[in-house]
């Protein structure tokens, strides 16, 4: 174990691969800093590899994890999300004092951090909940941070936290972190990033099952549409992993791997979260929704091999032309892109409302710009809608995205009624496209659901043509037929 020096600069509990690269990361900006884990030989393990000739201070216990940093302390909390997180905040409380710092950068699900800056600041100290996005390798070179909390913590940790987050701009200075908002705000923001990551996903992978259904495309084909993909309006993370996946051959057997994996999806919450939320805000984030679903039809392999060999379809084949084809995957997967980013928009903005978030849309935007999974040129325009109106309603709404959708509209109906005469399901192309449809029309048939609501149970409706609320006595007034 390593002797302290006069003070870290800042202490990280829990060296599971997420905290082990922050810890790295925070280390190589040039801080000093303490680490600890419940299970000591793992502290014992991280400065055997780590510890000679950097700035580490290995702590079996959290006792000493507090000593060793300096104050105001700033002690980060990598735990599995939950009891975890609260047990483990409850055991610092009483090692700290007035002034200093707890974060937790967790995937939580936000009441549980307003809850959390409540409780930490009641006891006199800063709270911060932090959202951190890249993955593994963000978390070692540079991830998008998403902070909120006790805004007077700020201050005493944005050096650190903008040091280590992915840098942006013309000159790779612009860090990827910025204050979100109070208490819940940062975990709200990387909880609408997951959900839009969740659709974004989704969406990816139905281009992929219509080039290779539709035009029997390669995995080498497949690689070079998305390399081409990617120098153009799709340019972001997901398309070029998605292009190098394809890439990949299995060196036990020499196949491509992405042919090997079993078509089951996993998912580990802050989609359904978002979906959860959506529906308690009455907002309609259906993209995301989807694609949760999509991956739950996913899981059902089993059935799905049993219903595959006794259930019927289309079994017609696509003859049109394979360039034209493609160049209309790609618009419509633009496009519902546009949809689903958003529908995440509307959703933060109702967030922010009902829980009295100042946040700022556009900022939100260039927070993803690096470091994250949903890192996107595309990101630039969201900044550039919001730059030009403060008050958008919906990104649909702005110049650019009107623009790229009427340009899009075409291929993108073209693209959806090919899926449906040839049997592909693609539900997350065609719920963006009924969402489209949907927030374009004046008038819905909600009247008549409006109606059958107020028969049946009496919920009354509103008039279009006076003010006020009514209720029918339908069976009353309804013709009989004989």
């Amino acid at each position: 174990m390593s002797a302290a020096p006069a003070a870290c600069d800042f202490g990280l509990i829990g060296l599971a691969v997420m905290g082990e690269n922050l810890a790295r990361n925070i280390e190589s900006r040039g801080y000093s800093i303490a680490v600890n884990n419940r299970t000591t030989h793992v502290v014992d393990d991280f400065m055997k590899r780590f510890g000679e000739g950097h700035k580490f201070v290995g702590c079996h216990t959290l006792e000493d994890l507090v000593k060793a940093v300096a104050k105001p302390r700033k002690i980060m909390i990598m735990v599995k999300a939950g009891k975890p997180v609260d047990e483990l905040i409850d055991h610092l409380l009483p090692l700290m004092e007035p002034g200093d710092v707890i974060i937790d950068g967790g995937n939580e699900l936000y009441t549980n951090s307003i809850r959390r800056t409540k409780y930490v600041e009641s006891k006199g100290l800063l709270f911060i909940a932090t959202g951190v996005s890249g993955g593994e390798e963000g978390a070692l070179k540079g991830p998008s941070m998403m902070p909120g909390g006790t805004p007077a913590a700020w201050p005493l940790v944005k050096p650190i936290f903008q040091a280590i987050a992915a840098k942006v701009g013309p000159n790779n200075d612009i860090p990827c972190c910025d204050w979100v908002g109070p208490d819940g705000a940062g975990q709200y923001v990387k909880m609408v990033h997951n959900g839009i990551e969740y659709g974004d996903m989704q969406m990816i992978c139905e281009a992929y099952l219509l080039l290779k259904t539709t035009l029997g495309l390669t995995n080498a084909e497949l690689y070079d549409v998305f390399s081409e993909w990617n120098m153009g309006e799709l340019d972001s993370y997901l398309i070029e992993i998605t292009r190098d996946i394809f890439s990949v051959k299995d060196p036990d057997t020499g196949k491509d791997m992405v042919d090997l994996i079993m078509d089951k999806a996993g998912a580990k919450g802050t989609g359904k979260w978002m979906s959860q939320l959506a529906l308690d805000l009455g907002v309609p984030s259906t993209l995301v929704t989807e694609a949760v679903f999509a991956r739950c039809l996913s899981a059902l392999k089993d059935a799905r091999v049993r219903a595959s060999k006794v259930l019927t379809g289309p079994t017609e084949k696509y003859t049109g032309d394979k360039k034209n084809f493609i160049e209309s995957v790609r618009q419509a997967l633009y496009a519902s892109k546009i949809c689903s980013y958003a529908q995440g928009y509307v959703q933060l903005q109702a967030a922010a409302k009902e829980n009295n978030w100042p946040l700022d849309f556009g900022g939100i935007a260039l927070l993803w710009r690096g470091g994250c999974i949903i890192r996107a040129r595309f990101l630039e325009r969201i900044k550039e809608a919001f730059d030009a109106d403060k008050n958008l309603e919906n990104l649909l709404l702005a110049p650019y995205f009107q623009d790229a959708i009427k340009k899009s509209q075409p291929a993108w109906r073209h693209v959806i009624e090919t899926a449906v005469k040839l049997g592909i399901p693609i539900p997350a192309f065609m719920n963006a496209l009924a969402y489209y449809d949907g927030y374009r029309s004046e008038r819905l048939p909600a009247n008549l659901l409006q109606a059958q609501r107020d028969y049946f149970g009496a919920h009354t409706y509103e008039r279009l043509d006076k003010p006020g609320t009514f209720h029918t006595e339908w069976i009353q007034l309804r013709k009989d037929p004989s």
